[in-house]
């Protein structure tokens, strides 16, 4: 697909129609990745709340194992099935956008020329360039260039919810097991303790790489991701400790 910085379009050099649909596409990629940090960091706080609320009732072993396990494989399963459908609804709302966008240059085809040349007007290019690359890149696929111009969506390529109930499964149960591992190795006396160390590291952990992606203060991620999950840990620990006396 040609772009509109070629030579033969005549516009200004450093400037690209599609440089909102690349920063778009990173966007994407970037929401991904925090997706998964995010799912991580629910798989350690939930499993590891569940796990101490268990051991501050009954700290035995099989009891431990078998809230682990229950709340790994529920969790994940909750985590892909959620993905699943708020993707799924995202995926017919971009082919729905697709859609009325096709219908829209089948009607008004000088109507949406003109509106295509004045979004890439905004980019950056005269009004001259826009209009013949605009003219240029609707004679090379019409849909194509309005869609990703004006709505970042490429036809045919849409939102997988399959892979992102996937990808939030996997990284809850990757989370998850971070507290589980530790609660079941750690022996009985320092099983808290242990546990709520590893779980503090994973959220440091979890915490500084969300803000690198976000490019937010990292110390201040990892403190605040860190001391909501120990909250968590520990108000789940006081109800376990709280019914187990009363039982």
């Amino acid at each position: 697909m040609p772009s509109v910085d070629s030579p033969s379009s005549g516009t200004a050099p450093g400037h690209s129609a599609y440089d909102g649909v690349a920063a778009g596409r990173m966007s994407q990629r970037l929401n991904w990745l925090r997706a998964a940090v995010l799912g991580a960091n629910d798989g350690i706080v939930s499993t590891a709340g569940l796990l101490l609320g268990v051991a501050g009732a009954s700290p035995s072993f099989a009891a431990l194992l078998t809230a682990g396990v229950a709340g790994l494989v529920s969790g994940a399963l909750s985590m892909a099935a959620g993905e699943y459908v708020s993707v799924s609804t995202q995926r017919d709302t971009e082919r729905a956008a697709v859609r009325l966008e096709h219908e829209e240059l089948t009607q008004l085809p000088e109507v949406e020329l003109k509106e295509l040349a004045a979004l890439l007007q905004k980019k950056g290019l005269s009004h001259a360039t826009a209009l013949q690359a605009a003219q240029e890149l609707t004679q090379h696929d019409a849909l194509a260039a309005h869609t990703e111009i004006e709505l970042g969506i490429k036809p045919g390529q849409y939102t997988n919810p399959w892979h992102a109930a996937g990808a939030s499964a996997v990284a809850f149960a990757v989370g998850a097991l971070v507290p589980l591992l530790a609660v079941l190795l750690a022996p009985a006396p320092w099983l808290v303790p242990v546990a709520m160390g590893a779980v503090t590291l994973a959220l440091l952990l979890t915490g500084v790489t969300s803000a690198h992606l976000g490019g937010a203060p990292r110390l201040r991620a990892a403190l605040r991701n860190a001391g909501g999950g120990l909250l968590a840990m520990g108000v789940t620990y006081a109800v376990g400790r709280l019914v187990g006396t009363q039982l």
